[in-house]
């Protein structure tokens, strides 16, 4: 029988509400609370736990009880709560084990790329393989073995020398709690960041309620990155009921191609009917971690943003997954590697910053390789297009006009086109988006426009609708936002042989 609360003070005392409490604290309550919920199936009564360790737990607080020092007991929970697999992978006991080996490889490589990755603090045992089977295709994956990780041995940092549990605050390293650092290294003990004891302690469990996401480049495969997903947690008892059901997700699930694209997916795995139970999270953190100039060996947080769900974000974001893929495969080094879109990435950043969806893509235009990677993908964005409602009816309205102009200037191009040669279309559209990049003002963008259209001859669309295309062509609303929408109608237009082409013996470039 649990020890009564209110006949007993608690050990240590923890709730959602404390003022102190951030997003991290919150996670490292609910990995907590998704812990001694798995260890009282294993140790059912409170006499077959070390100093006779129980628990009160409600969705927003947890009180822990014991007996006996302090230091005894807390190390048995942690020791308890972190283990290693048979397979050298960090073994979680708040989660409902025993794991798929992709599940497992997925928290291990998650953990080790954010919280864990200096030596000081995992140890490893050598680099071990394993051959995992996504959509009857083969793929070898690496990792770095545990030999030992430093959320085993803490419960020394959080007692005195006579084992007995702190009272004051003790300082917390960025592998603890990712970006808190030494500001002055001069001056290390007055400018480490500090927490109480406990707050420390339940730190270490948010590595549990965490998600992970790889973030994997659409132009070098060897460049994964990986972003750390930080719930924002209002119902501890929820949100493990919730969590416990994302470990039925295999391997491929967790990658991402953006920051905002992890943090919608782990938002919307419910609604996209991957899951049963609805996801009572509607916010969270996304840390994304990656090598920069002053730190090549680490990775160091990056970015960060902060991802909220509403009704319109989760209905573009949805329409995106439907028509972009969500994993592909190439062959690369003579390996099979996992595809994730592009340009569904793009999209989901501007979800995520409240953007409309097809926003700020222009910016990619200097970057050869990544304007090759969204023209790759024309056929998804024009089925957005279709199946978008536009902030304007203008706005459309002005892709439609440029999707007529387009079509018109082709058809020159291939009319002009001597028999036998090819149709130098793809010439043409690099012409024009080369145009487009050297709009750098309201004034060139006119001159653009004017002259793009003005190549192709009568608009049809364009004479019917003029007075309500006139605030976007002449740059009186936002001649950026006029850009933008003319990039997507030259992304997404779908290029198609004139009538008699086939006869003609003309063809597309």
């Amino acid at each position: 029988m649990p020890i009564v609360e209110s006949l007993v003070k608690p050990k240590i005392q923890l709730n959602l509400s404390d003022s102190n409490m951030t997003w991290l604290h919150g996670a490292g309550m609910a990995g907590l609370w998704m812990t001694l919920k798995q260890l009282e199936k294993i140790y059912p009564i409170c006499t077959q736990r070390v100093g006779n360790l129980t628990w009160s737990l409600t969705p927003r607080s947890i009180s822990l009880f014991w007996e006996g020092q302090d230091f005894i007991v807390l190390d048995w929970l942690l020791k308890q709560s972190f283990q290693i697999s048979d397979n050298g992978l960090i073994f979680l006991m708040g989660l409902n084990n025993p794991l798929d080996l992709q599940t497992q490889i997925v928290i291990h490589q998650g953990i080790t790329a954010t919280f864990l990755q200096h030596n000081k603090f995992f140890k490893s045992a050598g680099t071990a393989s394993s051959l995992i089977t996504i959509d009857k295709i083969k793929f070898l994956v690496k990792y770095k073995k545990a030999a030992y990780y430093a959320n085993q041995h803490f419960a020394k940092h959080l007692c005195d020398n006579h084992g007995q549990f702190l009272k004051n605050p003790i300082g917390v390293k960025g592998w603890l709690y990712p970006g808190c650092v030494v500001r002055h290294y001069a001056f290390e003990k007055e400018t480490t960041f500090k927490e109480k004891p406990e707050y420390a302690l339940i730190l270490l469990f948010a590595p549990m309620a965490c998600q992970y996401f790889a973030l994997l480049s659409p132009i070098s495969p060897d460049e994964t990155q990986y972003a750390l997903i930080i719930p924002k947690v209002l119902d501890l008892e929820l949100y493990a009921q919730y969590y416990w059901q994302l470990e039925n997700l295999s391997y491929k699930y967790f990658h991402a191609s953006s920051i905002g694209d992890a943090g919608l997916k782990f938002l919307t795995y419910a609604n996209a009917g991957e899951m049963n139970q609805l996801n009572p999270v509607k916010q969270c953190q996304v840390i994304l971690f990656g090598t920069a100039d002053w730190s090549e060996r680490q990775k160091t947080r990056i970015e960060i943003a902060i991802v909220e769900l509403n009704e319109k974000i989760d209905y573009y974001y949805q329409i995106s997954r439907r028509y972009f893929a969500d994993t592909g495969f190439f062959q690369y080094k003579n390996q099979n590697c996992l595809y994730i879109s592009f340009v569904r990435g793009m999209i989901a950043d501007n979800l995520a910053k409240g953007f409309p969806w097809w926003s700020n893509f222009y910016i990619k235009i200097k970057n050869k390789n990544l304007l090759n990677q969204i023209f790759k993908e024309h056929k998804q964005i024009y089925n957005m297009i279709q199946n978008s409602n536009f902030d304007f009816p203008s706005q459309k309205l002005f892709i439609l006009a440029c999707h007529e102009a387009l079509r018109k200037r082709y058809a020159k191009i291939y009319s002009n086109t001597k028999e036998g040669d090819y149709a130098q279309i793809e010439r043409e559209n690099k012409r024009l988006v080369s145009q487009l990049g050297r709009c750098t003002n309201a004034d060139n963008f006119r001159k653009f426009i004017a002259e793009f259209w003005g190549k192709a001859g009568q608009i049809s669309i364009l004479q019917e609708h003029w007075e309500e295309l006139l605030p976007i062509t002449t740059g009186a609303t936002n001649w950026q936002i006029a850009r933008d929408l003319t990039f997507i109608a030259i992304a997404s237009y779908q290029k198609r042989k004139e009538p008699g082409l086939e006869t003609s013996g003309k063809s597309e470039s």
